[in-house]
């Protein structure tokens, strides 16, 4: 299946170390190699990137690791299809516009027998089932709430949603609006949360090192969310099947699960 890669922030910050380590996993230390894609939120405005080839050889992959866009919420997916062919509109990320906001959304699983009625607003462009199931994500939020709700009220209502689709299969996601982003579990997902005092991370994927206390400040807070753990040395807490959580300028507000390394 796919695999997924969320940074949340409290100031910007590049994903450049982060996303070099996940990048690997398109080609050298997995197979996930039918298209990649990521996306970088700035205030209201969206960078995003998709490309079908693997993200470990493509030139937009190389400009990534290259360029240090920087963002308080990004959302990375590299992509092993189930469903839907190896083209650029089946790449996640996935945007969409909902209460003058973009939303971007990742999804790592496959969904049976998932063909919920969607309106004329929200309809896929391509042939996913993750793409049904935001354009679905996106109809239930606009239906529920008149205007953009508290980040409280997004989370209980997400909760609501996700717990209606993981019935059809591995529902593993990540979502935000660039205020706060969310993740979902039921199978694979772990974090890990950077601050001070910063120190020394290995990849787990690539012989590459950094000393965090040379690039960042004491006030600076980073949560890395990701299908399987990236680095060798950091602390990283994987989520319970059927958890949604919730992080807010590089904190996960939602109670944590037992950790692992």
């Amino acid at each position: 299946m796919c695999q997924l890669l969320g940074m949340n922030c409290n100031t910007p910050t590049d994903v450049r170390f982060s996303f070099s380590g996940f990048a690997q996993r398109a080609g050298n230390t997995g197979d996930h190699t039918d298209g990649w894609g990521i996306a970088f939120f700035e205030d209201k405005g969206l960078r995003h990137f998709v490309d079908h080839q693997r993200a470990v050889t493509s030139p937009v992959a190389q400009l990534i690791r290259e360029y240090p866009i920087k963002s308080c919420n990004v959302i990375a997916h590299i992509r092993k299809a189930t469903q839907g062919v190896t083209s650029l509109q089946n790449c996640h990320p996935f945007v969409r516009e909902l209460w003058g906001r973009n939303w971007v959304f990742a999804h790592n699983g496959d969904l049976k027998q998932y063909a919920p009625k969607l309106h004329s607003h929200f309809r896929p462009v391509g042939d996913t089932d993750s793409e049904r199931a935001f354009c679905w994500i996106m109809q239930e939020l606009w239906k529920s709430h008149a205007g953009l709700p508290s980040i409280e009220e997004l989370t209980h209502t997400l909760r609501e949603l996700a717990a209606r689709i993981a019935p059809h299969g591995t529902f593993n996601f990540l979502l935000s609006n660039g205020e706060a982003l969310w993740a979902h579990a039921t199978t694979a997902l772990c974090y890990t949360e950077r601050r001070y005092p910063f120190t020394h991370a290995h990849l787990a994927d690539e012989d590459l090192s950094v000393d965090f206390s040379a690039e960042t400040t004491p006030n600076d807070k980073v949560a890395i969310i990701v299908t399987a753990p990236l680095t060798k040395n950091e602390e990283w807490t994987p989520f319970n099947s059927g958890e949604l959580k919730v992080f807010v300028n590089g904190t996960c507000l939602s109670p944590p699960s037992p950790a692992l390394r």
